[in-house]
């Protein structure tokens, strides 16, 4: 018969942070860098006289991927 009171197997548990709050400070961070994203791509866009390869959208929504993660690793 197996004793388990003296040597308990641990068991690990990965911790996942809360996806509410990470999609909440991902909209919040989201919606403040795409007027600065909109900017940046018309004066882009006016500077070279052609429509750049990334639009303001697809900007604004790299931004808050490279910033969101950084929020929560601190």
């Amino acid at each position: 018969m197996t004793d388990f009171t003296t040597d308990t197997p641990m068991v690990r548990s990965r911790h996942v942070p809360p996806k509410r709050e990470y999609y909440a400070y991902f909209a919040i961070i989201f919606l403040a860098t795409l007027p600065l994203a909109v900017l940046t791509w018309g004066l882009t866009a006016a500077r070279r006289m052609e429509m750049p390869e990334k639009g303001p959208v697809s900007r604004a929504w790299s931004q808050a991927r490279i910033i969101t993660p950084h929020i929560f690793s601190a």
